[in-house]
């Protein structure tokens, strides 16, 4: 048995070797929900959908987010609508008093759906209306994602790091935006400052992902350590599971070069290097790390290398089999 900490699209490429270690039916993922939107009345939950899209075999596997050869009649109508009315496009955010009331899922992530900024395929669309509705009648987020896994036939558990809201605020110069207004809206131009976890501090960890991070071994894998692993992080009972449990990480850096993403900028915005080093030292609590053949950095921890690289099922294999040598020596 093995969890996996789960955010952007490093640990779900992981995940997809990984069976060569341990069974899907033998694996926990916790995702992160630190980016999760309410769009237009709908939560969306990227990082949970990414891994049940996956585990259901119809992720879009191009662009590692959505569901493959989606449809977008809805999308592609809400911006003919709002072009046609002289309505402004881009993130619209809903006003301050409507950010933390309303339902409880709110917290200072709540869009309009004119214009919607995130692209929403129409297969997709009916899931956050599945999750939404759900929610409203009175399960937790714990509940509706497993009920959503069953409808895709997951072989894997998947549940989210918390039933508690909590948003990744990207600070910059010119002010507070949401990590998906930074990363999707932006293209991950702006300046960061800081990032902040809102809600965080009130957050409880969901029973589920307590028990799989008190229980198991727990791989994190080359996702961004701020806003795909902080979220998590920064509720403290995860944090202190994981200082109490066997945990091995696989570095996004080599060296000083980051795979993808905005791991470094945001890395150097909140105080770490923007490197293997830096992730070494935003996780204290790891016992062992997984580094690229050609990175050369020198922990003082365990380390296992190979070619961290991920293009395929075999590249992830091969990542997966070092994770589960990093276990041994944990």
């Amino acid at each position: 048995m093995v969890t996996f900490l789960s955010g952007g699209t490093g640990t779900p490429k992981l995940l997809e070797g990984s069976e060569s270690v341990v069974s899907r039916a033998e694996t926990t993922v916790v995702g992160n929900t630190g980016d999760d939107v309410e769009l237009g009345g709908l939560l969306v939950c990227p990082d949970i959908d990414t891994v049940l899209f996956q585990q259901g075999d119809v992720l879009d596997r191009e662009l590692w987010w959505g569901i493959a050869d989606d449809t977008t009649a809805t999308h592609d109508e809400l911006h003919r609508l709002a072009e046609s009315a002289g309505l402004d496009g881009g993130p619209r955010y809903l006003s301050d008093d409507r950010q933390t009331s309303g339902r409880d899922i709110s917290r200072w992530r709540r869009f309009s759906g004119v214009a919607e900024f995130m692209l929403l395929g129409d297969r997709d669309r009916a899931v956050h209306v599945t999750r939404t509705g759900l929610l409203d009648e009175g399960k937790t987020l714990t509940e509706t994602t497993r009920i959503l896994a069953d409808a895709f036939d997951s072989p894997t558990d998947v549940v989210p790091m918390s039933d508690d809201p909590v948003a990744s605020i990207i600070h910059t110069p010119d002010g507070e935006m949401h990590f998906q207004e930074f990363w999707v809206a932006r293209g991950g131009e702006p300046a960061v400052t800081d990032v902040e976890f809102r809600g965080a501090s009130e957050a409880r960890p969901s029973p589920a992902a307590l028990d799989a991070l008190t229980d198991e071994p727990v791989v994190i894998g080359p996702s961004n350590p701020v806003t795909s692993i902080g979220p998590m992080l920064a509720i403290d009972a995860i944090r202190d599971a994981l200082e109490s449990t066997t945990v091995v990480a696989v570095s996004p850096f080599v060296e000083d070069r980051a795979f993808s993403g905005p791991a470094a900028k945001l890395m150097e915005a909140v105080g770490y290097q923007p490197s293997t080093a830096g992730v070494a030292e935003a996780y204290p609590f790891v016992d062992a790390l997984v580094l690229d053949d050609e990175d050369g950095t020198t922990l003082d921890r365990p380390t296992v290398r190979t070619d961290t690289k991920m293009d395929d099922a075999a590249d992830a294999a091969r990542v997966a089999r070092a994770v589960s040598d990093a276990l041994e020596v944990a």
